[in-house]
């Protein structure tokens, strides 16, 4: 099993419905998906334009995660917010996975609206980071 499979089923466990990691590309500026819980609607191939936005300063430039527990939290930043509110999430974290002074890419996770309390952030934040230097090595790989 992969890290990212591995990660997947902690988080589903927690209570996430949407599950990606994405691989930052900043030559091409990109965001490329490199795994998902949803390959129909959010398939590997997929990229995401890395926009310099608030989001971008706040989750890749302030090495924060954010964190949007409505669709109007969300909806400004993600074109895809239609799409995300017709699987019946509303609320998501992504978190930015950095080392050696580089952000390499997010772990992004997806529920309904108001999932992510304070309680499982902190869940959340513990499973990713006992992950990290493996999901550091596999996101150093690019896109599997």
């Amino acid at each position: 099993m992969s890290i990212y499979q591995s990660l997947h089923e902690g988080c589903a466990a927690l209570g996430t419905k949407l599950f990606t990691v994405t691989v930052q590309d900043e030559a091409a500026g990109l965001a490329r998906r490199s795994y998902t819980s949803h390959p129909v609607e959010y398939p590997v191939s997929g990229t995401k334009p890395l926009t310099r936005d608030g989001w971008y300063d706040f989750c890749i430039g302030g090495r924060q995660t954010f964190v949007a527990n409505t669709v109007p939290e969300f909806a400004k930043y993600f074109f895809d917010h239609a799409l995300i509110t017709s699987l019946g999430l509303g609320s998501c974290i992504n978190v930015p996975i950095f080392g050696e002074g580089a952000v390499l890419g997010t772990v992004n996770l997806l529920a309904e609206e108001g999932h992510f309390t304070d309680a499982k952030l902190a869940a959340y934040h513990a499973l990713i980071e006992a992950a990290k230097p493996s999901l550091l090595q596999e996101m150093a790989k690019g896109v599997a």
